[in-house]
C-alpha cells in the first residue's frame, strides 16, 4: 500500500530532516536528478593510484586517508574491536557528533572481542559472537570519542541499510538452527533482520524482525515516502525482497514480504544468454510470500515458482529519494557483477527497474559488492574476489555508466561498508580482516 496523504505527510515530517542529512552526506542517492561529476560532466577518473608506503590503501594524488579503528583496539565498554567488518552506515547523532554502526560477519567459531553479556542466539551455552559496534566520532575532526558493542549473539552480519529514523538495520547472511551449518550447538534459528539505533551506548535488546523473511540476507533500504524495505539475498537464485510495513518506521510492527516480478523477464543474470540489456527498463509488479519464517530456507524458491526473477548474488543496495541501486555479485555474461536501477513508482506509476551496469572485465570491476552513492552521483563499488592472489579495488561509475578505479586495498582482504560522513567530506570503509575502518578524504568530483 501507499501511504495515505495525511500519514505520509506525518512520516516525511518525523524522517525529514534525517533524510535530508543522508541525502547531503551521499548516503542516499539523487534519483533521477543525477549529474555527472567534473567540470561539464567530463569527469573520466582522478588518476593513477599511488602506492601508499604503509601497504593499506592506494589512492589517486590528492586523497588521503587516516585509519579510525583496528582489529585488538580497546573499546569504551571494556571489549576490543572483533574481526571481519563488513556492511556500516554513518548517521548524524547531533550534538557535533556522526555514528558509524558497523557489523561483524562472524560465526560461532570467531573471538567476539570481549564477553558479550545478552544476545540472540547461544552456540554449545556461549553467546554467538557475530553482531554490530558503534564507533562515535567527533563530526568535525573524526576523533573516535567512544566505541562499543552494540548487538550481540547473531552470526553472519553482512550488509544492511540506515533507515530515516536513525537506525541501522543489521541482517544475518546465515539461515540456519539446531543440527544445521555450525554444528548441533544452535540453540535458535538465525537468518534475520535486527535494528541498531545510532545512539545506542551499549548493547541493546536482539529482537529478529521475523516478518521481514528468513533468508541469506545481504542488505536493506527505506524508501522515504512509503516505508517500504527493499533486500537482497546472497545467492545464485536469489530474489529481489520488498517488506511493506503495516506501520511505516516500526519495522516491529510487521508488514507484508513480497518478491519482485520482472514483465517478461524471469532471470536477470544474463549467464545462459544477454537476456536483459543494459538501459532498458522493464515494468515490475510483486507477489506476496507466505510462511515467511520458514526453517527450510525456500522462500526464493517459493518466490521463483510464483514468477518472481532470478537475480545472482544480490548484495550491496542503496537507497535514494527517486530510486535505489542493487549490486549483483556474479551476474552478466561475464560473471563479474551487475548494477541494476530500481525506480519506484510509488503508486503513481509502474515500479520500474533496468541493468544499469554489467562488468566486461576485471578491470571494470571484479564481483562487486558493497555500493554506495557520493554526493558528486557516482557510485563506489567495493569488490569482493577472493582469488589465489587477492586484489580487491574501490571502484567508481559515473552517472553516465563509464567505470573507473578509486582505491585498491594493498590488504589481502575485501574493502566493504563505503559510506560517507554527512558533510560529504569523508568516505568511510572497512578492510575485513583484520579489521580495519578507514576515512579517505579529497577532491572529491562536483
Amino acid at each position: 500500500m501507499r501511504l495515505p496523504n495525511s500519514d505520509r505527510r506525518q512520516f516525511m515530517t518525523a524522517t525529514g530532516s534525517a533524510f535530508a542529512a543522508l541525502l547531503a552526506s551521499g548516503c542516499m542517492t539523487r534519483g533521477a536528478a543525477l549529474t555527472g561529476g567534473g567540470a561539464n560532466g567530463a569527469f573520466s577518473d582522478y588518476g593513477p593510484l599511488r602506492p601508499d608506503p604503509a601497504g593499506i590503501l592506494d589512492l589517486p594524488e590528492g586523497f588521503s586517508y587516516r585509519v579510525l579503528s583496528s582489529l585488538g583496539d580497546a573499546m569504551t565498554d571494556g571489549g576490543t574491536v572483533p574481526d571481519k567488518a563488513d556492511g556500516m552506515g554513518c548517521l548524524d547523532l547531533g550534538n557535533g557528533e556522526i555514528v558509524l554502526v558497523r557489523n561483524h560477519e562472524l560465526v560461532p567459531s570467531d573471538d567476539a572481542g570481549g564477553s558479550i553479556e545478552k544476545g540472540f542466539g547461544t552456540h554449545n551455552g556461549a553467546i554467538v559472537p557475530g553482531g554490530t559496534t558503534n564507533i562515535v566520532l567527533d563530526a568535525s575532526t573524526l576523533v573516535v570519542k567512544r566505541q562499543m558493542r552494540t548487538l550481540g549473539g547473531t552470526i553472519r552480519n553482512c550488509s544492511g541499510g540506515v533507515t530515516p529514523w536513525g537506525t541501522w538495520l543489521t541482517c544475518e547472511e546465515a539461515p540456519t538452527g539446531p543440527g544445521q551449518r555450525y554444528g548441533d550447538g544452535l540453540a535458535v534459528n538465525h537468518g534475520w533482520v535486527f535494528e541498531v539505533p545510532g545512539s545506542a551506548s551499549g548493547l541493546v535488546e536482539p529482537t529478529p524482525l521475523r516478518a521481514m523473511g528468513r533468508f541469506n540476507h545481504e542488505a536493506a533500504c527505506v524508501d522515504p515516502a512509503t516505508g517500504y524495505v527493499y533486500m537482497t539475498e546472497d545467492r545464485d537464485d536469489g530474489v529481489f525482497y520488498r517488506f511493506v510495513p503495516n506501520m511505516p518506521g516500526d519495522l516491529a510492527k510487521g508488514g507484508t514480504l513480497q518478491a519482485m516480478v520482472v514483465d517478461g523477464l524471469t532471470d536477470t543474470r544474463n549467464w545462459d544468454a544477454a537476456t536483459m540489456p543494459v538501459g532498458q527498463s522493464y515494468n515490475v509488479s510483486w507477489i506476496d510470500l507466505d510462511n515467511v519464517e520458514a526453517p527450510q530456507d525456500d522462500l526464493r524458491t517459493r518466490a521463483i515458482g510464483k514468477g518472481a526473477a532470478m537475480i545472482a548474488r544480490g548484495e550491496g543496495l542503496h537507497m535514494g529519494i527517486d530510486d535505489l541501486f542493487a549490486c549483483s555479485t556474479s551476474g552478466g555474461v561475464m560473471k563479474l557483477g551487475q548494477i541494476f536501477r530500481f525506480v519506484p513508482g510509488r503508486g503513481e506509476k509502474p515500479d520500474q527497474v533496468e541493468l544499469f551496469f554489467e562488468s566486461e572485465s576485471p578491470d571494470q570491476f571484479n564481483f562487486g559488492d558493497n555500493l554506495c552513492v557520493a554526493p558528486s552521483g557516482h557510485l563506489l563499488v567495493c569488490e569482493d574476489q577472493y582469488t589465489d592472489v587477492v586484489d580487491n579495488h574501490v571502484r567508481g561509475i559515473t552517472p553516465d555508466g563509464n567505470p573507473y578505479e578509486f582505491a585498491r586495498l594493498r590488504m589481502q582482504t575485501e574493502p566493504a561498508g563505503g559510506c560517507f560522513s554527512p558533510d560529504g567530506k569523508w568516505f568511510f570503509v572497512n578492510a575485513y580482516a583484520p579489521t580495519r575502518t578507514l576515512a579517505i578524504t579529497g577532491p572529491w568530483a562536483t
